[in-house]
């Protein structure tokens, strides 16, 4: 069965108020993440993955020593990242419940401390990518940047939240301001509940 794009979980006009543009979302869901669905349904046509999840996929076609992965990988993973992506933003930003709170003052020492680190994970990757909160393994929250479409998958991570980095989703809105539009991800987009729910 062919990989379809998700709806998003709000009209394309609510972030507005908290920053991301309906023009933002009509390129980004509209095109951009529809494109990685359609390329990746073209490239595993007749292929061993067809028919596979997406998480399957994701892992079973990302090249941990490669210079650069494969079309497959990618168009996957990217489709994997957007998915996640639109649900973990809100245009009703609420209060971080409590436990996913006491878990980052555990891991970071301060809620102030993790949107920190997590900014300057985003800011500091370069090129394309993207920044997470991820718990590994053991349990432990950890503040992650990965390249291009690479994500928490690919390292047997739980993805708790995740911010596009690429071009694409804050250039219309942020231009070349990559800091300030993970500051305002952070304070006036996330999706707290949704966040804590992965936990």
């Amino acid at each position: 069965m062919a990989f379809t794009l998700p709806d998003l979980p709000y009209a394309h006009d609510a972030l507005a108020a908290g920053g991301m543009s309906k023009e933002t979302l009509e390129y980004h869901h509209d095109i951009h993440h529809k494109a990685y669905v359609d390329n990746l349904n073209k490239l595993i046509a007749g292929t061993e993955w067809e028919g596979k999840s997406l998480e399957e996929i994701v892992k079973g076609t990302y090249q941990k020593d490669a210079v650069a992965q494969n079309g497959i990988f990618n168009n996957a993973s990217q489709h994997w990242n957007h998915a996640q992506f639109w649900e973990m933003m809100t245009p009703n930003q609420g209060a971080m419940p409590s436990e996913l709170e006491r878990a980052i003052t555990d891991s970071f020492g301060s809620v102030d401390d993790f949107k920190k680190k997590f900014s300057e994970a985003g800011a500091g990757q370069f090129g394309s990518g993207w920044a997470w909160l991820v718990k590994n393994a053991d349990g432990k929250l950890e503040v992650t940047k990965t390249e291009n479409g690479v994500n928490p998958l690919c390292f047997n991570q739980t993805a708790l939240l995740g911010c596009d980095v690429w071009e694409h989703s804050y250039y219309i809105d942020f231009r070349n301001k990559r800091p300030a539009y993970l500051e305002n991800f952070l304070n006036k987009l996330v999706n707290w509940e949704n966040v804590a729910s992965r936990m």
